[in-house]
């Protein structure tokens, strides 16, 4: 199943980021050898092709004194990026931390108004009990009964709270976010642990949302209902969680990148691909 469209390339969106993988560049010479990675022009210029999204570089001859290497080395020893599924799975983690983060955000701010609650709750009191009595007064010729009757309402709201539930929900709401923060830090740093953590914990919501889902139907709870329950079943298959396909031994087998195959078909892209046939023509006129 592809995770992105399929004219989109997250290769070239995190390049655009991060910078280029092109460790021709970083070479004081290249040899016909190097043909795949990168190649000198006639006029002193260098193309040097990144090695996460395929594009090649034009750079300038690099400074001997400060190149990495003298002679570029065998590509099985190079330090290699991240691409394929690889990339695009430590993506979607990413998001998946940055959505854990924004909950994390509202159970946070919760906790907060909860705790300033419970520390003004007498003066709350105070305050409603005022307006439910002023709001209960004779009611004049304006036609304001309808308003009036929903501010008393929501006064006598404010008037029943008690502090043990105020303080049940506070302790909950801190529970929840120390949740979600903990998923989020281990998200964005691609801890199996958090990955764990996730499922049992999304899960743990499931019943809460139906419930929710149950006493009335709303576009936004089936929605959530919705992404809640294909997030655990991606962890649980992508990752290989519980023992799912082989477990953890099996994890990275379906995204291993076999670089040979990389080198010999380096993109689909035509006019890449005119660009890797120039480099050929002017290797082989410099060996002629």
């Amino acid at each position: 199943m592809r995770l992105w469209p399929k004219h989109w390339h997250p290769e070239t969106w995190i390049c655009s980021i991060r910078g280029h993988i092109t460790p021709a560049a970083e070479a004081v010479t290249l040899s016909s050898a190097d043909i795949a990675l990168g190649a000198v022009l006639p006029d002193g210029r260098r193309l040097a092709r990144c090695l996460r999204c395929d594009t090649w570089i034009e750079h300038l001859a690099p400074d001997p004194a400060a190149a990495t290497w003298t002679t570029l080395p065998p590509l099985a020893e190079l330090p290699k990026p991240r691409r394929g599924k690889q990339l695009h799975e430590a993506i979607l983690m990413r998001l998946i931390s940055i959505n854990k983060g924004l909950h994390a955000t509202v159970f946070s701010l919760l906790a907060i108004a909860l705790l300033l609650l419970e520390t003004n709750l007498n003066h709350i009191h105070r305050w409603s009990r005022s307006l439910i009595s002023k709001l209960s007064g004779p009611l004049d010729d304006t036609g304001q009964q309808a308003s009036r009757s929903w501010l008393a309402r929501q006064a006598q709201r404010l008037f029943d709270l008690q502090p043990g539930t105020i303080k049940l929900l506070l302790a909950l709401a801190l529970v929840y976010a120390a949740i979600e923060w903990t998923e989020a830090f281990g998200l964005w740093r691609e801890r199996r642990w958090a990955e764990y953590l996730t499922v049992i914990a999304t899960a743990g919501f499931l019943p809460l949302e139906v419930h929710e889902l149950i006493d009335s139907v709303t576009v936004v709870r089936v929605l959530a209902l919705i992404v809640n329950v294909a997030l655990i079943v991606w962890l649980l298959i992508n990752k290989h969680l519980f023992g799912l396909r082989g477990g953890p031994k099996t994890l990275h087998e379906d995204a291993e990148i076999d670089w040979d195959d990389v080198m010999a078909a380096p993109t689909p892209a035509r006019g890449r691909r005119r660009v890797v046939a120039s480099i050929s023509r002017v290797q082989h006129s410099e060996h002629v």
